[in-house]
C-alpha cells in the first residue's frame, strides 16, 4: 500500500488548470475521503468510483483512502475526475507493473458498472493539459473525436475503466485511435435573392459582414427585418483554423458539439427570445459561472429580434461586452471570463402599435418614447449601422436578377482579405476589432475626409467612440469599393448609417440613394 500521483484537468471558464491528484491507502479504518475544496458532484465521487470498480470485477481497498486534488485552493467540480480517481485508487493499491503517468492526463465520467461517459469541456482541458506540457490523455470513446482537435496530443479513448487499467499495466491494444471523419457538412442558410426589394437593407447587411460592425433595423412588422439577419451567416467567411477551437471550446463546455464532427467552422448564429434572462444571455449558475448566448455568439452573431421587448437591463449588460469582446462573472467560487467578440444584430418596430405607415400610428409621444428609450444612448453608440427599412409597396422583383448570397460572399471575403492584410502586424482580422488610437495613428483618413466629422463632434451629433466607429465603417466601405484610404463620401455614409433621426420616423425624409452605386 503507499502513495501515487496522476493528472486531470480543472475547467475554469474557458481556461483549464493542470490538477495533480494523490492517492494514499492506509493508516486507519475503512473509508475514502476527498479532500482540495470538492463540491458535492466530486464529492460524491467516492461513492460511484467505488461502485464501478467493484462491478468491474476489481478490488477496491478495505482500508483508509485519503484523495487529494491539488492546487487545494483551487474550488474543484463535476464528474470529470472520476476515471482519474479510479486510476490512482487502483494504482496505489498496486504499483507493480504499471507504465510511467506522468505525462497522460485522465478525463471521464464512471457509470456504475465501469463504463465512460462523456463529460463536458474536454477541448479546453487538454488545450491547458498541453500548454502545460502534457502530451498524452485518456478520454471516454465517446469524445474521442472532440479530443483529437488538440494539436501535438496522444489522444486514447476508452468504453470502459478496464480497458484503462489493462493499459496502464502495460497492454498495447485495449484503447480506441482516434480515426478521421468526414468534414463537417455546413449548415443551410437562407439565400439573400429571397428578399424582396429592400436594397439600402441588403447594402448594411453587405457593410456589417465585410466590416464587423453591429446593426440596428428599424422598420413595420413583415418589412423583412429578421428575414435579412438570418441570411447575414450566408454572406460571412468561414472561421480561421484559430477562431474555430475558440468557439468549439465555448461550445464543449455547454455541451452543445456534435459527436461525429465537433469542429466548428462556420459563424455560430444565436438567437435568444426577448424573454430571456440576464444570466441566460451573459452567463450565469452557481459556484462558477456557465457560458451566456453572449459567449455562444462568439466569433458570430447574436440576433435579437424584437429587441425593444427586451427588457432594459437585458439589454445595458451588453454594453461592456460590445466594447471590450469578453464578460467577466463573479460568481461564489471565483471570477471566470468568457470570451464574447460576437456581431450584434437587432431588430426592432418603431412604436407599440407598429402600424405598415408611419402616418397611421395609434401611439401617444409617451408611449413611443417609452418604446424606444430601451436601447439608451450608450447602448445606440456602440451600433454602427442604425437603418430604417420601409414596408414592402409592391411583391414585383426590383431587380432583374437579384444577387444571391454566394455573389455578396465573394464581395465580403474580398473586402476582410485587404482588411486583414492591412492589419496583419497587430492580429486583427476585421475593421470592427482595431482600437480608435491605432486607428487615428497609424491609419487616419486624409484631412479633408475628416471634416465632417470634426463637424459633428463640434456640434454633439457624435461622440468621440461614435467617431472611432464613423472611422472603421468608412475604411469597411473602401474595402468594398476597392480604394486605397477612405474619402469624405465614405465617411458621409458611415454618418448616415448613425443617424439617430433614424429611430424617429418620418415619412417626409428622402430616402438615401443605394450606397453601392455611391461609393462603388
Amino acid at each position: 500500500m503507499g502513495l501515487t500521483r496522476v493528472w486531470s484537468v480543472a475547467l475554469v471558464g474557458v481556461d483549464g488548470v493542470p490538477v495533480e491528484i494523490e492517492a494514499d491507502i492506509g493508516g486507519g479504518k475503512p473509508r475514502t475521503q476527498i479532500v482540495g475544496l470538492p463540491d458535492a458532484a466530486l464529492n460524491e465521487a467516492k461513492d460511484r468510483v467505488r461502485a464501478a470498480t467493484r462491478n468491474s470485477g476489481l478490488l477496491w481497498p478495505d482500508q483508509a483512502i485519503t484523495l487529494a486534488l491539488s492546487p487545494a485552493a483551487l474550488p474543484k467540480g463535476g464528474s470529470g475526475y472520476d476515471l482519474a480517481l479510479a486510476v490512482a485508487v487502483q494504482i496505489a493499491d498496486n504499483p507493480a507493473e504499471c507504465r510511467p503517468l506522468s505525462d497522460t492526463v485522465f478525463i471521464g465520467e464512471l457509470a456504475l458498472d465501469g463504463r465512460l461517459r462523456a463529460v463536458r469541456g474536454v477541448l479546453p482541458c487538454l488545450m491547458a493539459a498541453r500548454r502545460s506540457g502534457i502530451t498524452r490523455a485518456v478520454v471516454p470513446r465517446s469524445v474521442l473525436p472532440e479530443a483529437a482537435l488538440v494539436r501535438d496530443m496522444a489522444v486514447l479513448g476508452a468504453d470502459q475503466l478496464t480497458e484503462v487499467l489493462r493499459w496502464i499495466r502495460g497492454a498495447e491494444d485495449t484503447l480506441h485511435h482516434p480515426t478521421e471523419s468526414a468534414p463537417r457538412p455546413a449548415p443551410a442558410v437562407p439565400d439573400l435573392s429571397d428578399v424582396v426589394g429592400q436594397q439600402e437593407g441588403k447594402w448594411a447587411l453587405e457593410v456589417a459582414a465585410a466590416g464587423g460592425h453591429n446593426l440596428l433595423f428599424i422598420g413595420p412588422p413583415g418589412a423583412g427585418k429578421s428575414m435579412l439577419a438570418r441570411r447575414l451567416p450566408g454572406i460571412l467567411p468561414d472561421l480561421t483554423p484559430e477562431q474555430a477551437l475558440e468557439v468549439t471550446a465555448v461550445h464543449s463546455i455547454v455541451g452543445g458539439l456534435s459527436t461525429d464532427n465537433p469542429l466548428i467552422t462556420v459563424p455560430p448564429f444565436i438567437a435568444p427570445h426577448h424573454t430571456t434572462s440576464v444570466a441566460a444571455l451573459t452567463g450565469g449558475g452557481v459556484g462558477l459561472a456557465k457560458p451566456g448566448a453572449m459567449s455562444k455568439a462568439h466569433r458570430g452573431i447574436l440576433f435579437l429580434d424584437e429587441v425593444c421587448e427586451f427588457a432594459a437591463d437585458r439589454l445595458e449588460c451588453l454594453r461592456t461586452a460590445l466594447e471590450e469582446g469578453e464578460v467577466r462573472l463573479a460568481r461564489r467560487d471565483g471570477i471566470v471570463r468568457y470570451p464574447a467578440a460576437c456581431q450584434v444584430v437587432m431588430a426592432t418596430n418603431p412604436c407599440p402599435c407598429a402600424p405598415i405607415k408611419d402616418r397611421d400610428c395609434m401611439c401617444t409621444a409617451v408611449a413611443r418614447r417609452r418604446y424606444l428609450t430601451r436601447l439608451s444612448g450608450p447602448l445606440l453608440d456602440r451600433v454602427d449601422l442604425q437603418i430604417r427599412i420601409p414596408a414592402i409597396t409592391a411583391m414585383a422583383p426590383h431587380e432583374d436578377t437579384p444577387e444571391t448570397s454566394a455573389t455578396v460572399a465573394a464581395r465580403v471575403r474580398a473586402a476582410r482579405a485587404r482588411a486583414t492584410h492591412r492589419w496583419r502586424e497587430n492580429g486583427w482580422h476585421t475593421n470592427a476589432e482595431v482600437p480608435g488610437p491605432a486607428l487615428r495613428r497609424e491609419f487616419p483618413p486624409p484631412p479633408e475626409a475628416m471634416v465632417m466629422l470634426d463637424r459633428a463632434l463640434a456640434t454633439g451629433a457624435l461622440t468621440a467612440r461614435g467617431a472611432d466607429r464613423c472611422i472603421r465603417v468608412a475604411w469597411t466601405l473602401a474595402d468594398l469599393a476597392e480604394a486605397p484610404t477612405p474619402i469624405a463620401d465614405h465617411i458621409a455614409a458611415a454618418l448616415h448609417f448613425r443617424d439617430r433621426l433614424t429611430l424617429q420616423p418620418t415619412p417626409s425624409r428622402p430616402t438615401h440613394p443605394k450606397s453601392r452605386a455611391r461609393f462603388g
